[in-house]
């Protein structure tokens, strides 16, 4: 289109008329599509005000009546330097990674395979996209300043206006500077590729800058450190700010605010005018993506959605890595698992960095009881089980197709039996790596907990990966007048290994973390080992039925 546009006068520009006769067309969709969102809209405000504003306004009727809520102000404070600096740096990096697959300015489908093929000025077309993009995105962030409010008036007792203005200034910005980001990395293929390559280190510094906002929570602040991080970018200026009305601010806060906000309203006018020079067949790719991704959700295809979104961000870097050929037979699959596992190193990256939230949850949950000490048992679990379903990837390949297990001697139930082996391995490697780093610490032999959870964790994945077909006919399963039950009996379904292993696995495993005794371990490792067997032999179960289910005419039954 732009080689034609440079022929256009002014008698040939239609845009506004085709722009006006589309929404005289399309009034009633938009009444109807407007009764929708102020319905969703008004669901939305209801939930919050039961859920957030009535049980805010209670606290503070009680701090008005004599209750003390200081007693937690300065373990905000010390935490809110690190932890505002790792949040604001997860959201600049979910807005950018966003823009590899979808990206802020995506119009429907017929938009651009109809309106936009035709001689019109793009960028009436695409600013609405982008300005609603930026609303979405600015929605969290200001539902996160009015938590910042309330957690401030009621522990530091700082006034709530100013509380709110400070922390709106990093809840509003950020969010509209990764939406700006995300539209350079949209259309520009360079900065693509930056994104790719500076991913795995920025999800790194994440994730060390929330174990350093734990550590001063604990205790153990950095102040030099945290003074750099601060100042590092619009992740540590919205700290600033947050910081500014407390007794624990920083010199400059309302230089940050600036900060903050001119370069947004900047980077805003920038990315308003630039709209139009996002290519049109990007912007065909674009729709398509979003559309399969979407598709894909509403028949509750988790699976197809990631490796959708996957396959269009092309974030999967192969290494080129050769391993030698094993002598033995028997000794094949383990090599073609190991081996698909080095040359896609992000997976490997992935189990390492989940492996420590799942360490600091554990050993959170060595220095609590009761309900609060199985509750953060159960966390540190489920990161465990995030952690080792990453090496699960090629028995999951498996299950996708199960005509590529037609090389295989074995049965397909043995076959997936086997395609456990690597994944045990290697997470008992990284668990004990995890438990000598914490006895380097001074922790006691209660950190040995960590590969006694491997095994059934393991088993857990394979139980999930040999689910099958999505049993969508569980999600319109209902109860009597009770109300429906279906999405609860699909989740059931979905998550059936992990949702048994982290239930089962949650009470001795916060006894052995509390008490560290020879016992207690021996039981949480008992009861972890005899977990396992049970979750393999309902693993070798569901996978037996699969090569029926893949039959013509099978395919989809329960």
């Amino acid at each position: 289109m732009s080689a034609e546009a440079e022929d256009w006068t002014a008698d040939d520009d239609w845009t506004d008329e085709a722009l006006a006769l589309l929404r005289a067309l399309r009034a009633p969709h938009r009444r109807n599509r407007f009764k929708q969102i102020a319905f969703a809209l008004y669901c939305t405000v209801l939930i919050l005000v039961i859920w957030g504003g009535i049980p805010s306004f209670g606290l503070f009727l009680q701090a008005s009546m004599g209750a003390d809520y200081t007693g937690h102000g300065p373990e905000l404070l010390a935490a809110l330097p690190s932890g505002v600096a790792a949040v604001g740096l997860a959201t600049v990096l979910l807005a950018v990674r966003d823009g590899l697959w979808r990206g802020p300015v995506v119009p429907p489908r017929a938009t651009t395979d109809w309106l936009l093929a035709h001689p019109v000025r793009p960028r009436p077309v695409l600013r609405p996209w982008f300005w609603l993009s930026c609303g979405l995105a600015a929605f969290p962030g200001l539902l996160i300043a009015v938590g910042g409010m309330v957690a401030l008036g009621l522990t530091v007792r700082v006034g709530l206006p100013a509380a709110l203005g400070w922390c709106l200034a990093g809840a509003v910005c950020l969010p509209l500077l990764g939406v700006c980001a995300g539209l350079l990395v949209q259309r520009s293929r360079a900065a693509a590729r930056w994104v790719r390559r500076l991913t795995p280190y920025a999800t790194v510094v994440i994730l060390l800058l929330a174990v350093q906002s734990a550590l001063a929570v604990a205790g153990h602040p950095v102040h030099w450190l945290e003074r750099v991080e601060l100042w590092s970018g619009p992740w540590g200026w919205a700290g600033i700010a947050a910081l500014a009305p407390t007794p624990a601010a920083v010199p400059g806060g309302a230089v940050a605010a600036v900060l903050l906000v001119v370069p947004t309203a900047v980077c805003l006018v920038l990315a308003d005018r630039s709209v139009a020079a996002v290519s049109l067949p990007l912007l065909r790719e674009r729709a398509r993506t979003a559309a399969g991704v979407l598709a894909a959700l509403r028949t509750v295809e988790l699976r197809a959605a990631r490796l959708a979104v996957a396959g269009a961000q092309g974030g999967g870097r192969q290494v080129r890595l050769r391993l030698p050929v094993p002598r033995r037979s028997w000794l094949v699959l383990y090599w073609r698992d190991t081996l698909s596992l080095l040359r896609a190193p992000a997976r490997l990256g992935r189990a390492v960095l989940l492996t420590v939230p799942a360490l600091l949850c554990a050993v959170l949950a060595h220095g609590t009881r009761g309900p609060v000490s199985w509750g953060v048992t159960a966390v540190a679990l489920v990161f465990g089980y995030l952690a080792v379903a990453q090496l699960l990837e090629p028995a999951r390949i498996e299950t996708d197709d199960v005509r590529r297990a037609s090389w295989s001697p074995y049965p397909f139930a043995g076959l997936m039996l086997r395609h456990a082996v690597v994944p045990t391995v290697l997470g008992l490697v990284l668990a004990a790596a995890g438990s000598v780093v914490v006895l380097a610490s001074g922790g006691g032999a209660a950190a040995w907990v960590a590969p006694l959870a491997v095994p059934a964790l393991v088993a857990a994945g394979l139980v999930n990966a040999c689910r099958g077909a999505a049993r969508r006919d569980l999600l319109y399963r209902s109860q009597g007048a009770g109300g429906s039950t279906g999405p609860l009996m699909f989740a059931a379904w979905y998550a059936a290994g992990p949702a048994v292993a982290v239930t089962v696995l949650a009470v001795p495993f916060s006894a052995a973390l509390r008490s560290g005794s020879a016992s207690a371990l021996g039981r949480a490792a008992a009861v972890g080992a005899a977990l396992a067997v049970v979750l393999l032999q309902w693993a070798l179960m569901r996978a037996g039925k699969l090569p029926a289910q893949a039959r013509p005419g099978t395919v989809g039954r329960a």
